[in-house]
């Protein structure tokens, strides 16, 4: 079946699934395979729940005229979410970076759908598979789309924008994240800079952090910029005060009025970047400042993003999505500076880091040895083989216990870690 008809099915039936968990009647399901599942096996399943027809690239899984044999099912997914991106002459912002990409993308969806109809990443599902699945979503009323890119090897991002065609692109930083699969600093930045090339070579739109200095670099041979930063930018922001939730202003220019104050339910003074982006992509696309004002201030961080949690006389900032060195350390020295008389650290081991990963382990440890808390504890392999003097355990339920057992009073806490860690199960029996 050609793409051309295989879009003519999707559009008598506009829903695309890829678990028959989550089934929709009268879906087209797509059996996708991999090292651990192979969804070919689950066609019959699906047709049997109710799906309009089930694409297959394996021969025996067909059952009947609703089963479609192609090559490969994935690769069918990807070139059937490009011919409907096709179908649209609207900004797709493309946005990746090693950190802040999933707050600065939902920031945006906020500021945008106040004027726009915007459709944007769920969650997140920014990988070969959730990218296809978010481009299929746009409908036709769209005026806008938000489009998160997760990669954690070079090459990734290119292709990803082979089927997501982004007019616009955002690199949010380059840290420390994914150093296994990119292969050091060096490979981050080219991997990232994907996007960039992407845009450079279609003479798009790029938002840009004036503030760092090798994204100036990165941005070379591009016409079109955009950009935000705490000075000498198109959109300029200072921090107000950080304790603990973030407030800041943003100046005035010829083309746009000052907002004096945002007042943000966002925890940390790292996050001034992504909410100076939303300010600037608001103002590019000509969102009322008041509107931008509202959005941003009506925003409340999910999935243990940024998450302050009041319990009792305790205060607890979870930010256990996802860990990196580069995050870890902003963190730490964001919650350093809070005004607290006792305060403890959670920190969950940091994953995909390869050979660099002892090494980088070590250095979160100086970093925390640097600071007077109350107590340390710190949970997974990448602590075991070093020394230290603060409390470790193998993983996060052993760290659950021990805080169970603590009862704090009047303490401040800061969990993070990487997702293999799952540090917020710390806090599972928190009423």
């Amino acid at each position: 079946m050609s793409i051309e008809s295989l879009y003519a099915l999707f559009q008598q039936h506009p829903v695309v699934e890829t678990d028959t968990r989550q089934l929709q009647p009268g879906c087209i399901f797509f059996g996708l395979h991999g090292e651990n599942f192979n969804g070919n096996q689950f066609a019959k399943q699906a047709l049997e729940a109710g799906a309009a027809a089930a694409i297959i690239d394996e021969a025996t899984a067909y059952i009947d005229e609703r089963t479609i044999l192609v090559k490969n099912s994935l690769t069918t997914l990807q070139q059937l979410a490009k011919f409907h991106r096709q179908q649209f002459n609207i900004p797709f912002i493309a946005i990746t970076g090693s950190n802040g990409k999933t707050t600065s993308k939902e920031l945006m969806h906020a500021v945008l759908s106040t004027t726009l109809c915007t459709y944007t990443t769920k969650g997140n599902l920014n990988n070969h598979i959730g990218i296809p699945l978010t481009l299929l979503q746009v409908q036709k009323d769209a005026e806008t789309a938000v489009i998160e890119m997760g990669a954690n090897h070079q090459k990734e991002i290119k292709g990803y924008c082979t089927y997501a065609l982004p007019t616009h692109g955002i690199i949010t930083n380059c840290g420390k994240a994914h150093l296994e699969g990119f292969g050091g600093m060096e490979g981050v930045r080219k991997g990232k800079g994907e996007l960039f090339d992407f845009i450079c070579s279609t003479q798009g739109t790029i938002f840009l952090n004036q503030d760092l200095d090798y994204l100036h670099s990165m941005s070379n041979g591009i016409s079109n910029i955009v950009t935000y930063g705490t000075k000498e930018a198109q959109t300029v922001g200072t921090i107000k005060s950080a304790d603990p939730y973030l407030k800041i202003a943003i100046q005035s220019t010829e083309k746009f009025e000052a907002i004096p104050t945002i007042q943000t339910q966002l925890v940390g003074d790292y996050n001034l970047a992504n909410v100076l982006l939303a300010v600037c992509a608001g103002r590019h696309f000509g969102i009322d400042a008041v509107k931008i004002k509202n959005a941003i201030e009506n925003y409340q961080p999910t999935n243990s993003r940024s998450q302050l949690i009041q319990k009792n006389t305790n205060t607890i900032i979870l930010d256990a999505y996802n860990a990196n060195p580069s995050s870890m350390q902003v963190a730490i020295q964001n919650f350093s500076k809070l005004e607290a008389s006792q305060k403890v650290l959670l920190l969950g081991s940091m994953a995909e880091l390869g050979d660099q990963s002892q090494q980088e382990h070590q250095q979160l440890l100086k970093l925390i040895q640097s600071y007077p808390w109350k107590e340390v504890v710190l949970v997974g392999e990448g602590f075991n083989k070093l020394a230290h003097p603060y409390i470790q355990f193998e993983n996060s339920n052993e760290a659950a216990n021990w805080f169970r057992a603590q009862q704090f009073t009047n303490t401040h806490f800061l969990i993070k870690g990487s997702r293999s860690t799952k540090m917020e199960n710390i806090l599972s029996d928190l009423a």
